[in-house]
């Protein structure tokens, strides 16, 4: 006897219900209210009013995004295409196109440059110089943690010959001490970013929306916004209760500076995000970020640069203070979330977190250190004793210009390949999540899960993948991108896996994942999207 249902079966698919769990030319149903009602044979026992023929494609939860900056990704559209310049002469050719095209605009931006397109990832004041020198130019790398300006932004900006070299930054010189162009870490990118002119809150909220269209696209319904200040948090604001697509979560950034008196601040916060009772906005995280990166040498590291041997990176706390504010802010019950590269800041992170929970009491606290790229073999352990989450960028473990042209001289073979130990937090009981980093690298699940199963690039190379025994099954790299983040984001229970009774996130795609070639993850598509029952997205 068949049963009325208003809602939508998906049959004849590969469903994947969570680790080690799949099911062939099966069927899904789910309620218009956006819960799953049936799984298995269940075709043609409830009469939907949508039907989808999914020919044998898999069909599994819809991911979630551990580690993003949304706002970035959109305000980047909206400035200067640097971002897939292969060379510097492109870069310079395109900013000069834009320049020309926008006569109007006082400031002259591009998010997203490659580092490692100049030597040590040391850019130049007059190379942007020659194709402008009458406005101020400001570039941000990929890292987000990096700028490359012009002379005349350096003017504006203050920063010259006698100008100090910041504690927690770093002013890059050429020989005869005056500024070359390229500034790293906060202390000393503020001199120009506290002087660029300020996104509108329309280009915020037009650069959110459009980020959000591109996870659905992407099969994405929950993200970890992992950067987040006022005018970024005004966007989501007016957004809320009916503006959002995709389910977010706030980590509000702490400043080293002000620190102490944000506690209340973030917690006030955090408890107006729960008064307006939007199912897709949450503000319980707190972001930190301990440290730089290995590429720029402003990751803190145990030992020595070897391209600096006098230089172990800049820590933006010092272990005291990082560990007093993780103190205070678990206290408040809110969950950190820490930025943190090099071994010595990941130690510091862990320390931190330890102290928290001795001096704190007891709570669902779910700590995270995000990126965990070069972890001492001595804290691996920890991750899983103090219940850390390690949310890992998984595109980033493959040999890119990056990692060669980069990262392996500041820090020596043996430190580079220790990076990314996936499978060895995983063999040791750790809370692993997913992420992108996101306009770092690109968004897509499928791109990530490619990279963390072969541990390959785009070429294919190195034959056996790089650091061939961190690689992770394709069923644990799925995993990690479904009932890992659905755990980062307190949401265990209600997603990350198929389940009767779970809501209806899921993510058609347009293979046949249990019978695919590892190398082809990557081109994998998603066509449909479904957000709590509803399609949000479909590719056809």
């Amino acid at each position: 006897m068949t049963e009325q249902l208003h809602g939508t079966e998906v049959y004849n698919a590969t469903i994947w219900l969570g680790p080690g769990k799949w099911l062939h030319e099966a069927s899904l149903v789910f309620s218009e209210d956006g819960v799953i009602r049936a799984i298995g044979d269940a075709h043609g026992e409830h009469r939907c009013s949508q039907r989808i023929d999914a020919n044998g494609r898999t069909l599994l939860p819809a991911f979630g995004e551990g580690h993003a900056h949304p706002q970035h990704a959109g305000l980047r559209e909206q400035f200067a295409p640097v971002a897939m310049a292969r060379n510097i002469e492109e870069i310079l050719r395109n900013l000069g196109e834009y320049a020309h095209h926008h006569p109007e605009q006082e400031w002259i931006q591009g998010w997203g440059y490659d580092p490692s397109l100049a030597p040590n990832g040391q850019f130049d004041a007059r190379w942007i110089d020659t194709i402008i020198a009458d406005r101020p130019v400001m570039l941000r790398a990929t890292d987000y943690h990096t700028v490359w300006c012009n002379t005349r932004a350096l003017e504006l900006g203050g920063v010259d010959r006698v100008t100090e070299q910041p504690q927690d930054g770093e002013i890059v010189r050429r020989q005869d001490g005056s500024p070359l162009g390229t500034l790293r870490e906060w202390g000393a990118t503020r001199y120009i970013l506290d002087i660029v002119p300020l996104p509108t809150l329309t280009q915020r909220t037009d650069a959110l929306a459009w980020a959000s269209a591109q996870f659905l696209e992407g099969g994405i319904t929950w993200v970890q916004d992992a950067w987040v200040e006022g005018d970024e948090l005004a966007a989501y604001l007016a957004l809320a209760n009916g503006g959002l697509t995709v389910r977010y979560n706030l980590g509000l950034r702490a400043d080293p500076k002000r620190y102490r008196e944000q506690v209340g601040e973030f917690r006030n916060v955090h408890d107006q995000i729960e008064q307006l009772n939007d199912p897709f906005l949450t503000a319980r995280t707190v972001k930190i970020f301990a440290d730089g990166v290995l590429e720029a040498g402003t990751a803190a590291v145990l030992e020595p640069y070897h391209d600096c041997p006098h230089s172990q990176g800049i820590p933006n706390w010092s272990p005291e203070e990082l560990t007093d504010a993780v103190v205070r802010f678990d206290q408040a019950g809110l969950q950190v979330h820490i930025h943190a590269i090099g071994d010595r800041a990941i130690r510091m992170a862990l320390d931190a977190i330890e102290t928290a929970q001795r001096s704190n009491p007891t709570w669902d606290r779910r700590p995270t250190i995000a990126h965990s790229q070069l972890i001492d073999p001595i804290d691996l352990d920890r991750f899983g004793s103090l219940g850390v989450i390690a949310n890992f960028e998984p595109l980033w473990a493959q040999l890119d210009p990056l990692q060669t042209e980069l990262t392996f001289p500041r820090i020596g073979d043996e430190r580079a390949n220790r990076q990314y130990p996936i499978a060895s937090l995983l063999r040791r009981g750790a809370h692993l999540s997913f992420g992108s980093d996101w306009p770092v690298s690109d968004f897509h699940p499928l791109a990530g899960i490619g990279v963390a199963v072969t541990r390959q690039n785009s070429d294919g190379e190195p034959a056996m993948g790089w650091q061939p025994d961190e690689r992770l099954s394709l069923d644990e790299a799925l995993s990690t991108y479904t009932v890992g983040t659905a755990y980062q984001a307190f949401a265990d229970q209600t997603r990350g896996t198929i389940a009767v009774g779970q809501i209806a996130d899921l993510v058609l795609l347009d293979s046949d994942l249990s019978d695919i070639d590892p190398s082809q993850l990557g081109a994998v598509r998603v066509m449909k999207t479904f957000l709590g029952g509803r399609e949000v997205f479909s590719r056809e």
